[in-house]
């Protein structure tokens, strides 16, 4: 399974995916987990210590390493290769988190994500190799704008989740967000609206979308709040428990799982 989480800063898309990639991994998949958020904090959203976390190198950070493997800052005019090695990337750099191999990819300081630059191609590139030839089951985490996805790229995301709060200018980021993934051919899309305290506010959803492309709601919880200000991952607080945030986030992992399953159709209009 390749999954993308996407939405606007602060929806709680992170919380969604470290959430989603535990209880995948415990369920005994192999999970890789990726922050391709410039905000990166998926590591605490996973578990990961503060201490180990702010150890972790992003792959854009490597200098040595891109420069290596691109062949940059040898010879004249900036040639460097467009097709880099990357595929020992994830065994060679990942960190094991509570059993979910996590790598940060960082962001870049040159020229927007868009630019041909030696990081953009080893990002590209190893997006590639883990999207389409790596056989483990990887979450992305990616900011609203889909920067790192080329269309190639894309098109191997099996499905695209799209966490939008309450309100209309989320659920008008979510439709820019759709349009762009269908322009980089991502065909599977299902939305979860987090945040949730009344039928109003789940409402909203379904006035917007068809109720087939939604996948699930997570209720306001202001525990959620007080773990992402300390740092804690909710799945290590709310496991095993019967509160509203675990029994929902149980019913999208399921629903993921056999929407991937069985080839997930349609997209939202």
């Amino acid at each position: 399974m390749k999954v993308a989480i996407v939405g606007k800063g602060g929806v709680g898309k992170t919380t969604v995916a470290g959430t989603l990639a535990r209880m995948l991994a415990d369920d005994g998949y192999r999970v890789m987990a990726i922050d391709a958020d410039p905000d990166a904090n998926l590591a605490s959203a996973l578990g990961c210590v503060p201490e180990i976390a702010r150890a972790i190198t992003p792959i854009a950070d490597m200098k040595d390493f891109i420069r290596e493997r691109t062949g940059s800052g040898e010879g004249f005019g900036g040639v460097f290769k467009l097709n880099p090695k990357v595929d020992d990337i994830p065994d060679k750099f990942s960190r094991d988190v509570e059993g979910v191999k996590f790598l940060v990819m960082g962001s870049l300081d040159t020229g927007g994500t868009g630019c041909l630059c030696p990081e953009n191609i080893v990002l590209r590139r190893f997006l590639e190799e883990v999207l389409e030839y790596r056989e483990e089951t990887v979450i992305l985490d990616m900011e609203a704008g889909l920067e790192h996805l080329g269309r190639g790229t894309a098109r191997a995301v099996d499905l695209l989740i799209i966490v939008v709060e309450p309100g209309q200018r989320s659920i008008e980021t979510a439709r820019a967000i759709m349009k762009l993934a269908t322009d980089l051919g991502i065909q599977s899309m299902r939305l979860v609206m987090n945040k949730v305290v009344d039928k109003a506010d789940a409402d909203l959803l379904t006035q917007n979308f068809k109720a087939d492309q939604i996948l699930g709601y997570i209720s306001y919880d202001r525990e959620l709040m007080r773990l992402d200000r300390e740092g804690q991952a909710p799945y290590d607080f709310f496991r095993n428990t019967d509160t509203s945030f675990f029994n929902e986030m149980k019913e999208i992992k399921g629903k993921v799982i056999d929407l991937i399953a069985e080839g997930v159709k349609g997209q939202p209009h």
